[in-house]
C-alpha cells in the first residue's frame, strides 16, 4: 500500500519534454500545473520528496483538513510548492524562509498563484529563532496550521527551529510537518519536540523514509 500511493505521488511530477535554460520541474495539484524553478546551489532550492507527500496529503484529505479562507504559514518553504498548493486550495499563505531564498521562492509564488487564487499569498523573510516576536507578534499573527516540510536535516539550527515551532503556535493551531528520518541526531528532534507538542502520525511512507505527523500544543488535540 506504501509503495503504491508513493507511486502515485511520484507521478505528480513532471519534467520539461525541451531542456531550457532555467532548470524547472513541473507538478500536477489541486487542479492546475505547477511550474517550480530550481537552483542546484542550495539545500532550500530544490523540491523534496516530503514536499510531495505534504502536497498530496492536503489535496486528498481537502475536506477533513479545509484550508478555505484559513490562516497558514509554511516554515522553510524553499521552492514554494507546498504554499503554492495551499493557496490553490483556498489558504491565506505566508510561505517565509531565509533572505537568500526569497527571490526565487516569490518568483514561484506568483507565477503559479497570480489570478488562480482567492487569496494571494505573501512571501516573507524567516530565520528561525531571530527577531520573532519582531517580525511575527503574538498579539496580532493567528495561523490555524502550520506547514514544514523536511525542515529537520543536517543543519545547526534546531534549537531555533524549535523555537520557531513555539512561537507561531497558538493554543488552536494545527501543525502538519513531514519529516525524513536521516541522521539520529536530527531523528532525536521528535523527542525534543514532543516535550512541547503532542504528536500523531497521520501517514507513513517506510519506503522513502518519510512520516507525516500532526501536531498541536499538549493537551490540545483531543479539545
Amino acid at each position: 500500500e506504501d509503495e503504491e500511493i508513493v507511486v502515485e505521488i511520484m507521478r505528480r511530477r513532471f519534467f520539461p519534454a525541451l531542456i531550457t535554460y532555467k532548470a524547472w520541474e513541473g507538478f500536477h495539484f489541486a487542479g492546475h500545473e505547477i511550474r517550480i524553478t530550481e537552483a542546484t546551489d542550495c539545500y532550500g532550492a530544490v523540491v523534496w520528496p516530503s514536499a510531495l507527500v505534504l502536497c498530496y496529503f492536503l489535496e486528498t484529505n481537502s475536506k477533513q483538513y479545509n484550508l478555505v479562507d484559513k490562516n497558514v504559514i509554511e516554515i522553510g518553504a524553499g521552492t514554494g510548492l507546498v504554499s503554492i498548493v495551499a493557496s490553490l486550495l483556498g489558504a491565506l499563505v505566508t510561505a517565509t524562509d531565509l533572505p537568500e531564498l526569497l527571490g526565487n521562492l516569490h518568483h514561484n509564488v506568483l507565477q503559479n498563484t497570480k489570478l488562480k487564487c482567492k487569496h494571494q499569498p505573501c512571501v516573507k523573510e524567516l530565520s528561525w529563532g531571530i527577531d520573532l516576536e519582531k517580525n511575527f507578534p503574538k498579539s496580532s499573527c493567528h495561523f490555524d496550521y502550520i506547514l514544514a516540510a523536511d525542515v529537520v536535516y543536517h543543519h545547526p539550527f534546531l534549537d531555533e527551529l524549535l523555537l520557531t515551532f513555539d512561537h507561531l503556535c497558538k493554543n488552536n493551531t494545527v501543525i502538519l510537518w513531514a519529516m525524513k528520518f536521516r541522521l539520529e541526531k536530527e531523528n532525536q528532534f521528535v523527542g525534543r519536540f514532543q516535550t512541547l507538542f503532542d504528536l500523531e502520525v497521520i501517514s507513513d511512507f517506510p519506503s522513502l523514509n518519510i512520516t507525516l505527523y500532526k501536531a498541536m500544543r499538549k493537551g490540545r488535540m483531543k479539545a
